[in-house]
């Protein structure tokens, strides 16, 4: 890969206590357009997004949550919250910015860019150490118009399991935006438990990447 700048998309299924991705959870919204002011003196952020909720109310319930404006879908809310480790600032802490992030039903989905595959190592496993269910999704060389990348991926570095895991939750839509299936659901169709199917996910996701880095 080239090292002149790659567009990273990852998901987080379990984000900590981000405020975004819980009123995503709790209101049944969509969450775009968020935006994040720098932190003031009292290291206070300003935060804003829009939401397509099912349930307007469970939004405007949440303490310190404003209601800014009426959209043709949804609304613009904006609140305000301490500079915490939350997953977006531990990206930013590599240097890297992040560019676009969103949230359905829980899950947060983070676009960001970086120099180089190092640092998408490093953040990757940074994250893992943070939350569960950290999943990169693409890599792209900034620039690049076509997503699909010209490395070839050796599928025989997979266990048996590892490969029906990933075929499974590609099939049933884990991976798309928003979700075809959680991860629950796609526990329940290989028959193993949600933990189980984090670690053969985890397992095959750090092979399928050291395979592209080794690129």
């Amino acid at each position: 890969m080239s090292d002149s700048g790659i567009r990273v998309e990852l998901s987080v299924d379990t984000p900590g206590a981000c405020p975004v991705a819980s009123v995503s959870d709790e209101a049944g919204a969509a969450v775009t357009d968020v935006a994040r002011s720098s932190p003031d003196e009292d290291g206070q952020v300003i935060e804003e997004f829009t939401a397509t909720a099912t349930d307007e109310g469970a939004i405007e319930a949440r303490e310190g949550m404003d209601k800014v404006f009426a959209t043709g879908n949804g609304a613009r809310y904006q609140f305000s919250r301490s500079r915490t480790e939350c997953v977006c600032e531990a990206v930013e802490t590599y240097d890297c910015p992040v560019a676009d992030i969103r949230a359905e039903g829980g899950q947060l989905h983070l676009t960001f860019h970086v120099p180089d595959v190092d640092r998408v190592r490093a953040i990757v496993t940074r994250l893992k150490e943070l939350y569960d269910g950290v999943s990169l999704r693409s890599m792209r060389r900034n620039g690049d118009v076509d997503p699909v990348d010209s490395i070839l991926v050796d599928r025989s570095k997979l266990t048996d399991r590892q490969q029906e895991v990933l075929e499974t939750a590609v099939e049933m839509g884990y991976f798309e935006y928003p979700k075809g299936a959680n991860a629950g659901d796609v526990a329940s169709e290989l028959d193993i438990s949600v933990s189980t199917f984090a670690e053969h996910l985890a397992a095959a996701q750090t092979k399928l990447l050291d395979s592209i880095m080794a690129e």
